[in-house]
């Protein structure tokens, strides 16, 4: 009787390990710390609809907003380290917020990064009530404002809050910034002409401002973006530097193990090779990243190095979380 129930035991061993070994097994979320419809939630979408071929499982978006995505960050850095749990986010997310948030983790020592994904340039927007045609205008417009203008973000630390610091200091106009949960509610309102600007995600505002409900006036790169090559760069436009690539990507809990990690940047840089994937991306304005950057390590050195880079600029704008 002990060894049929030492077999048993041992059978129940063997079932578990196999059964770990399956990866995945069930359907994978992916936690989106802004608010659906904006540009993060766009790509997380096309995104896990593309890798669910790769690894046969379904991939869910909760999103999870709040206190510029630190609140959807760390919901799933506390996450069980299994692969389930998979973290998106940009340079606001993973780089900004520790410089700004008391977080409750880590952004280096609990994720593990794995890919780097899409990025794009921020672009120079305002409600069409505004009168200026070009960005000279604009700059002229914005100083002329008895009030500070009003410039909507997604929050303390994101990126579009980052840009609009950075347009600060090149072109020494003082913003009024409106914190929103996302940078989808902040185009409704530009859209509704309850803002005045914003710095935002190309791939946010471009179809508004095809659809002409605002207006473009420069890109943040200093080259134009392809599927919008009408609008000019800033240097092109007045505002020579202000250079700034919104980059995203992808984390894990710290722990899950390498050979998950390695599936999952596996099935991101499949979907990222999908030529109707691209197009989808690249309808948005986003920018591929180049293929020598897809690693886990290499994205975990390039948000070691953007937080050298924009920790310094935001301590010194003392941001205050309200």
């Amino acid at each position: 009787m002990r060894r049929l129930v030492l077999a048993a035991l041992a059978m129940l061993a063997l079932t578990g390990i196999a059964s770990a070994e399956k990866y995945p097994s069930h359907p994978i979320t992916i936690v989106v710390p802004f608010a659906a419809g904006g540009p993060s939630d766009a790509m997380a979408r096309i995104l896990g609809e593309r890798m669910k071929q790769s690894l046969g499982e379904v991939f869910l978006i909760e999103n999870v907003t709040g206190a510029g995505g630190s609140i959807g960050v760390g919901r799933a850095a506390r996450a069980a380290p299994d692969g389930y749990t998979v973290s998106f986010g940009h340079l606001g997310t993973h780089v900004a917020n520790g410089a700004i948030y008391k977080l409750g983790y880590d952004l280096v020592d609990d994720l593990e990064p794995v890919v780097l994904l899409p990025s794009n340039p921020m672009i120079i927007v305002s409600k069409n009530a505004v009168p200026a045609k070009s960005l000279k205008e604009l700059l002229a417009w914005l100083k002329s404002r008895p009030e500070p203008p009003t410039a909507g973000t997604a929050g303390a630390g994101s990126g579009s809050h980052i840009a609009g610091l950075y347009f600060e200091n090149v072109s020494g106009i003082k913003l009024q910034f409106v914190p929103y949960r996302g940078t989808g509610p902040a185009l409704n309102d530009l859209v509704a002409g309850q803002i005045d600007i914003i710095i935002d995600q190309t791939s946010n505002s471009i179809n508004q401002v095809r659809a002409g409900t605002i207006r473009a006036y420069a890109v943040t790169d200093s080259k134009r973006v392809e599927n919008a090559p009408d609008i000019p760069t800033v240097d092109e436009a007045g505002l020579p530097g202000l250079h700034m690539t919104l980059w995203s990507g992808l984390w894990v809990p710290k722990g899950t193990p390498k050979e998950i990690v390695a599936q999952l940047n596996a099935a991101a840089i499949e979907a990222m090779s999908d030529p109707a994937v691209q197009k989808q991306l690249e309808n948005l304005g986003l920018q591929m990243p180049p293929k020598d950057q897809l690693t886990p390590e290499a994205l975990g050195a390039w948000q070691k190095a953007e937080i050298a880079k924009w920790w310094p600029m935001i301590k010194a704008a003392n941001v205050k979380v309200d």
